[in-house]
């Protein structure tokens, strides 16, 4: 079952549209796939920085009692950031 698709219509000056169509090809892609892209993207970034959210009092007292939990112990997690990054690994290999 493939997802239900809608139209959006724009007017852009030819300047930008050409702009598009040959940042598009530079992708190896066309400009339906490009603009959808770039708009993807960036909603994705507008919406991960949404600082706002509200909770009902059933939530919130749930939410609370989360954050003053005691924390776990996380073996797995302390060994991940305990291991230096690839990047910091290759410094160590190049001369100072």
């Amino acid at each position: 079952m493939t997802a239900r698709t809608e139209v959006i219509a724009l007017r852009i000056p030819s300047e930008l549209k050409n702009a598009i169509d040959r940042a598009a090809r530079l992708r190896g892609t066309n400009r339906t796939a490009f603009i959808l892209d770039a708009a993807a993207r960036e909603a994705n970034n507008v919406l991960a920085e949404e600082t706002t959210f509200e909770l009902g009092p059933e939530q919130w007292n749930r939410f609370v009692e989360l954050l003053d939990a005691p924390v776990q112990a996380r073996p797995a997690l302390h060994k991940l950031l305990a291991t230096p990054a690839p990047w910091e690994k290759r410094s160590r290999l190049l001369p100072h």
